[in-house]
């Protein structure tokens, strides 16, 4: 009795080795996708960063007849401008929800000029992805001039 019986709880050297080969293939079919769509929903939120950004200066020059100046830049529509075209009629609390400049789901900054160069008003920019001008695909420019409402 009892004679001959191994314990035999646990995985064999070979069985966890079939699993971490299994897992790697997994991920690598997995993870570029995941990659992809990461940058894809970066991208769609720059676009609806810059079309609120881009309603708030038009709700500023509707209440001051202007746009900000380069100089007053985006911060204008967070903080009231002290130098410049002073605002007439800037709100109590600003033009936007959250008391900052948002930047761009990369990291960046958003590049305003105003008056604009492709734009009689104002150009509004992200470098996109990879935080430099220029760039193809998810590294290309979001630029104002060029968004389709």
């Amino acid at each position: 009795m009892g004679r001959g019986i191994r314990n035999t709880a646990g995985f064999t050297l070979i069985e966890l080795m079939v699993v971490i080969i299994i897992l790697g293939l997994l991920a690598a079919i997995v993870m570029p996708r995941i990659v992809g769509e990461t940058d894809k929903a970066r991208y769609g939120a720059a676009l609806a960063q810059m079309r609120i950004l881009e309603d708030a200066l038009k709700r500023y020059k509707l209440d001051n007849g202007v746009f900000p100046t380069t100089d007053q830049g985006l911060e204008a529509l967070v903080r009231r401008p002290t130098s410049g075209i002073l605002p007439r009629g800037w709100p109590e609390g600003g033009y936007l929800d959250k008391q900052e400049i948002p930047r761009d789901p990369w990291g960046n900054t958003y590049v305003y000029i105003s008056p604009g160069q492709h734009s009689p008003d104002y150009d509004l920019k992200s470098f996109g992805s990879d935080g430099v001008e220029g760039g193809d695909g998810y590294n290309a420019d979001l630029e104002s001039w060029r968004i389709s409402r």
